[in-house]
C-alpha cells in the first residue's frame, strides 16, 4: 500500500494541531489557574501528533513529543503551575515540533540542535515537578504515573475497532502495548467476526478485544483510546472492588446489549459529526476555477458573435445563453464558495508574533482580534500573512511606545494593535490600528527630500502624500535598522505584494494618536463583475461594486485648482477628477457640446471622478494577472479578456488616485 497519503494528511492535520496549540498556548495566562478545557485542546493536539508519528514510523517526533505531553499532563493534573518559563517551552516545542515535521516532509535534515535545547528545557522542567529528571528516551509516560497511584485492581475495556480501523493508520496492537504502560493488561480476543479465508480482506480488521488493565486511571485509559474514539466502540468499567473515579469527561456509552457477539460489518457505522468533508487539494480547485474562467470568455464570445447573426437565430441565441449565464453564475459561485475560508487563518500567527515581539522589546501590548469569520478567497488568505506578519511587527518596533515613554505621554503603560477585517462592497478590508506616536511627518518629508524622491521637493502635500513616501523601495527614517524592522524598510514589498493581490494600502497617521493601515483586497481574485466603458479607442473595465454613479458633466463644472489637479461640483462637494486620456496618452471625444461622461468610482474613504466617452454592458470578467503574463501597468488591477479577443485593463480606484498624484491633470485651458 503507498502511505504516502495518508503520510500527507498526518502531515496536514499535524500542522493544523500546532496551531491550535499555539493559539490556546496564548489564549492561557501565566500565573493563572488555566481553563480545563483549552489545556485540554493543547494536549489532544500534542498527543495526536505523539500518536501518529508512531504509527508511521516517525520516532524523532514520537520522542521529541512524549517530553511535551509528559509536561501537559502534569498541568493538567496540577502537579506544574502555569509560568511564564512553562509556557514559553511549551510555545517553543511548538516551534521545534513544526521545525521536526515540516524537515520529515520535506526530507531534509531537522535542526538537531533546536531539538536537544528544547529537550533539556523540558526535562529540566519536568525534573522540577517531579524532583527527578527522567533520562532522554526513558521518561516514564505521565500515565504510567497514574498506574502507580490508582487504587483497586484496575479497569475492564471493551475495544472493538470498526473495520476500517487500519485504513485511519492506526494499529490494535500499539494500542494495547501503550495500556500496558499503566500496568500488566490481560487481552481477550473475540475473532467471532471473521469471515471465511476465501472472503477475508486482509486490510479490514475483524477482531475485537475485551482488555483487563490492572493499574491506571479511566482518564489514562481515555487518553490512549482518544486516537480511535470514532473508529472504534470503546467502553471502560471499574473491576470489581475497584475504587469509583469521577469521571473525567464525557461518559463513553456501553456497547449495546447483544452486539458483542455480532459480526463487525453488520453493526452500524457511528454516525457522522456535523456534517462530513473532504480534503481537496487546492491546485484541483484551482483548475476547476481556470475553467470556469474559460466559460465565461466563451460565453461572452458567444454573446458577441450573436450580434452578427439574423435576428431570429440571434434571439435563440441569446435565450441559449441567458441560460447558460445562469448556470455559469451558479457554478462559479459554487467552487468560490469552495475557496471562501475564514480570515482567521491569516489571523493565526499574529498573537504569537506580537507576545514574542513584544517581550524581546520589553513592551507590553495587547492584541484585539476582530472580524475572525469574515471569509475571503483562500490564495489571498495565505498571500495576506505575510503582509499582515510585517505590519504588525512594525507596529509593535516602531508603533507602540515603550512603558516609560507611554507613562509620561500620559498613555496607559499597555499599548494596544487592533486588526479588524470586515466586508465592504465587493471587497474585504484590513484594518491595522495602534495607539502608538504616530508618523513622523516632517521626518518623512525631510528624508524623503535628501534622497531626492519624485514630488519631495512640493510644498503642498497633503499627509497622505507625505505618507505615501514609506512605501518607497528602501525608504527608511531610521539611522539604525533593529533586528526586528525597520518602519519603511520592506514596506515597498508590502504595498506590492498587496498589489499583486488587486488590493490597495493607504495609511493614515495622528501624532501622538497612533497609525492606522488599510488594506482592501477583492473577495476573488479570478471573477468579477464589471462595467466596460470606452476612452477614444480603447476599452476598460471598472469593477462595478466601486462605481457609485455616472453623469453627464458640463465642461464649467470642471475646475484647476492650482498644484491639485482638477476637481469637479458632485453632490453637495466636489471629487477630484481623472482623465484617462491624460493618465494612458488617449484621444478622448466629448461630444458636440463639449459634454462629456464621468463616473464617480470609491475605494475606502476616497472617491474619484473618471471621464468617459461611453458607458458599455455589464459583465463578468476573469482577472488575468498582468504582473504574471506582462507587466505590472500603474492604475490596473489586471487585465481581461473580451469577447472579441481584445485585451482591457481593469482599473483600481486607489491606483488611479496615487498615478493621478503623480501625473497632476494638464488645465483646461491648456486641455
Amino acid at each position: 500500500m503507498d502511505m504516502q497519503p495518508f503520510l500527507d494528511t498526518f502531515f496536514e492535520e499535524s500542522f493544523e494541531g500546532l496551531d491550535i496549540m499555539e493559539q490556546a498556548l496564548l489564549a492561557l495566562e501565566p500565573g493563572v489557574a488555566p481553563d480545563r478545557e483549552t489545556l485540554d485542546a493543547v494536549f489532544r493536539a500534542a498527543h495526536s501528533i505523539k500518536g501518529g508519528s508512531g504509527t508511521f514510523g516517525l520516532p524523532a517526533v514520537a520522542g521529541y513529543t512524549h517530553d511535551v505531553e509528559t509536561l501537559l499532563d502534569r498541568l493538567r493534573e496540577g502537579e506544574t503551575t502555569l509560568g511564564e518559563e512553562v509556557r514559553g517551552a511549551l510555545l517553543e516545542s511548538v516551534d521545534v515540533t513544526r521545525g521536526l515535521l515540516a524537515a520529515l516532509r520535506d526530507g531534509v535534515e531537522p535542526d538537531a540542535a533546536a531539538v536537544a535545547a528544547s529537550t533539556a528545557r523540558l526535562q529540566a522542567l519536568l525534573g522540577a515537578s517531579s524532583g527527578a529528571t527522567d533520562a532522554p528516551g526513558t521518561a516514564m509516560p505521565a500515565a504510567a504515573a497514574d498506574a502507580e497511584s490508582a487504587d483497586g485492581p484496575g479497569w475492564r475495556v471493551r475495544f472493538a475497532p470498526q473495520p476500517h480501523l487500519f485504513t485511519t493508520g492506526n494499529d490494535p496492537a500499539r494500542l494495547i502495548r501503550d495500556l500496558e504502560a499503566l500496568g500488566p493488561v490481560a487481552a481477550e480476543c473475540d475473532s467471532s467476526a471473521l469471515p471465511p479465508w476465501s472472503e477475508l480482506d486482509p486490510e479490514a480488521c475483524h477482531l475485537q478485544w475485551t482488555l483487563t488493565v490492572h493499574g491506571g486511571s479511566e482518564a489514562a485509559i481515555r487518553d490512549i483510546l482518544e486516537w480511535v474514539e470514532d473508529d472504534a466502540e470503546i467502553a471502560i468499567e471499574p473491576l470489581p472492588g475497584a475504587a469509583e473515579e469521577p469521571p473525567a469527561g464525557p461518559a463513553v456509552e456501553p456497547a449495546p446489549a447483544g452486539t458483542a457477539g455480532e459480526p463487525a460489518t453488520e453493526r452500524a457505522a457511528p454516525p457522522a459529526r456535523g456534517g462530513s468533508s473532504v480534503r481537496v487539494q487546492t491546485e484541483k480547485i484551482d483548475a476547476l476555477i481556470d475553467l470556469v474562467g474559460e466559460l465565461v470568455i466563451t460565453q461572452s464570445m458567444l454573446l458577441d458573435t450573436a450580434r452578427g447573426c439574423d435576428e431570429v437565430t440571434a434571439r435563440r441565441l441569446r435565450d441559449g445563453l441567458a441560460q447558460l449565464e445562469r448556470n455559469t453564475r451558479e457554478l462559479q459561485e459554487g467552487v468560490m464558495r469552495i475557496r471562501m475560508v475564514p480570515i482567521q487563518f491569516a489571523y493565526a500567527r499574529l498573537p504569537r508574533l506580537v507576545h514574542d515581539t513584544a517581550g524581546q522589546l520589553g513592551k507590553d501590548i495587547h492584541l484585539d482580534l476582530a472580524g475572525e469569520q469574515t471569509e475571503v478567497d483562500k490564495t489571498v488568505s495565505e498571500r495576506l500573512t505575510d503582509p499582515l506578519v510585517h505590519l504588525l511587527r512594525n507596529a509593535v518596533d516602531h508603533g507602540i511606545e515603550p512603558p516609560e515613554a507611554r507613562r509620561a505621554a500620559g498613555k496607559p503603560e499597555q499599548g494596544t494593535i487592533r486588526v479588524a477585517a470586515e466586508h465592504r462592497g465587493g471587497n474585504v478590508v484590513i484594518e491595522i490600528v495602534d495607539d502608538g506616536k504616530g508618523l513622523d511627518r516632517e521626518r518623512i518629508l525631510a528624508r524623503a527630500r535628501a534622497q531626492g524622491l519624485p514630488g519631495a521637493e512640493r510644498e503642498d502635500l497633503d499627509d497622505a502624500a507625505v505618507f505615501d513616501f514609506i512605501f518607497e523601495p528602501g525608504f527608511s527614517t531610521h539611522e539604525e535598522v533593529t533586528e526586528v524592522s525597520g518602519r519603511g524598510v520592506g514596506m515597498d514589498v508590502v504595498r506590492r505584494n498587496i498589489r499583486e493581490l488587486g488590493g490597495s494600502l493607504q495609511v493614515a497617521s495622528t501624532p501622538g494618536e497612533g497609525s492606522r493601515f488599510i488594506i482592501s483586497l477583492p473577495l476573488t481574485l479570478t471573477i468579477v463583475d464589471g462595467q466596460l466603458l470606452r476612452v477614444g479607442e480603447e476599452i476598460y473595465v471598472v469593477p462595478l461594486p466601486a462605481v457609485l454613479e455616472s453623469l453627464q458633466v458640463n465642461p464649467e463644472q470642471l475646475r484647476d485648482v492650482a498644484g491639485q489637479g482638477r476637481v469637479c461640483a458632485w453632490r453637495d462637494g466636489y471629487v477630484p477628477v481623472v482623465g484617462l486620456d491624460r493618465l494612458f496618452g488617449l484621444e478622448r471625444r466629448p461630444d458636440e457640446h463639449g459634454r462629456t461622461l464621468m463616473m464617480v468610482l470609491e475605494s475606502e474613504d476616497a472617491r474619484v471622478g473618471v471621464l468617459v466617452d461611453e458607458l458599455l454592458e455589464q459583465q463578468q470578467v476573469v482577472v488575468k494577472s498582468l504582473e504574471a503574463n506582462y507587466a505590472p501597468v500603474p492604475g490596473s488591477m489586471g487585465a481581461t479578456i473580451l469577447g472579441d479577443g481584445r485585451v482591457a485593463l481593469i482599473l483600481d480606484v486607489a491606483g488611479l488616485l496615487a498615478l493621478s498624484r503623480e501625473r497632476p491633470a494638464i488645465p483646461l485651458a491648456a486641455g
